[in-house]
């Protein structure tokens, strides 16, 4: 199909930059951009027949490391402090 219809996965390297110029980068376009993809994760794992609780784990996973990853230098400093 066009290039503009493809998904990110389905580019090959040489097509990236005019794959990129045709995205639509105003905030409509990335909010729809972010809309279509919680979608697709969305169908993926967790609204399936036989997900069972996978797909949220996963979800609030991600939300530890990101937010451990944050406060590391907060955390590490805390440690020495701790007992001096």
């Amino acid at each position: 199909g066009p290039l503009s219809e493809r998904r990110l996965m389905d580019v090959r390297l040489g097509e990236l930059p005019a794959w990129l110029a045709t995205c639509d980068f105003s905030p409509q376009g990335l909010l729809g951009g972010v809309q279509k993809a919680w979608s697709s994760y969305y169908d993926k794992y967790i609204n399936v027949k036989r997900g069972g609780p996978a797909g949220i784990s996963l979800l609030l996973a991600g939300y530890c490391l990101l937010s451990y990853g944050w406060n590391y230098q907060h955390i590490k400093c805390y440690r020495w402090r701790k007992y001096h």
